[in-house]
């Protein structure tokens, strides 16, 4: 039976202000984020890559310039078509110059962006118009809602409890520690995956599984029945609703 070790990349990838204590942590936090952020969408001609307070800003028709954390400025050069470790060698004026020239060449009047602005002051994400957001709050609280015999698991060596956020996506990582079943001659306990990103670094998905222990690195021991999905789906919350209650059946 193979072992899991996706929880253990997340337990020693991820630093301590992307850990969360609990599910209620992780959800204040989420839900903040939501509430806190706003969508800008225009022509992609009026996304504006500018040099700003000594730094490459975005500047969105007539908003005021925004700052960017690594991930929108990570796709900022993706859409500009320019390596962001070439952009990261150059002065910060002359990178927006570069920038500038190289996101106007890519862009239409009649194709627009979306930005995920964070207090009118920093951009969270760009994305093509056509973006779905799904919210890592909306996950989260149907989880507390609908999967109530779960828990994250012990906590890791380093403290952590296998709920993660960043800047990038969400990740959490829960058991049911009293649905112990008997597979075979060998005991088995029910748990699951569940990731998310509200920036689109990656799809909404869970990977359910039966195992036998977790150790302190967040290693999955001897799982079975293991099975992942992306939900790319209509209705993907419903969709993972449903895979989690089969789960807990």
């Amino acid at each position: 039976m193979p072992n899991l070790i996706r929880a253990s990349r997340e337990l020693f990838e991820r630093p301590p202000d992307e850990r969360f204590e609990s599910m209620t942590d992780l959800l204040k936090h989420c839900q903040d984020l939501k509430e806190r952020s706003r969508r800008l969408k225009e022509a992609g001609t009026e996304f504006r890559p500018v040099f700003h307070e000594g730094d490459v800003a975005l500047q969105v028709n007539c908003h005021p310039p925004c700052r960017l954390n690594d991930w929108s400025f990570s796709q900022l050069c993706g859409i500009a078509g320019v390596a962001k470790d070439t952009v990261n060698r150059l002065q910060p004026h002359t990178a927006a110059q570069v920038l500038t020239e190289t996101f106007r060449q890519r862009t239409r009047d009649d194709t627009e962006l979306q930005a995920l602005v964070f207090d009118d002051t920093v951009v969270r994400a760009i994305n093509g118009e056509h973006y779905k957001r799904l919210w890592n709050a909306e996950i989260i609280a149907m989880l507390q809602e609908f999967a109530v015999d779960f828990t994250p698991p012990q906590k890791g060596y380093n403290g952590a409890t296998g709920l993660y956020a960043g800047q990038q996506d969400m990740f959490c990582f829960l058991i049911d520690p009293a649905g112990w079943a008997e597979i075979g001659e060998d005991a088995f306990a029910p748990g699951f995956f569940v990731w998310n990103s509200e920036v689109g670094r990656r799809t909404v998905g869970v990977s359910t599984f039966w195992f036998q222990a977790v150790c302190a690195n967040h290693v999955v021991w001897d799982a079975t029945t293991f099975d992942t999905q992306c939900l790319l789906c209509y209705r993907r919350s419903a969709r993972l609703l449903l895979i989690i209650g089969q789960l807990q059946a």
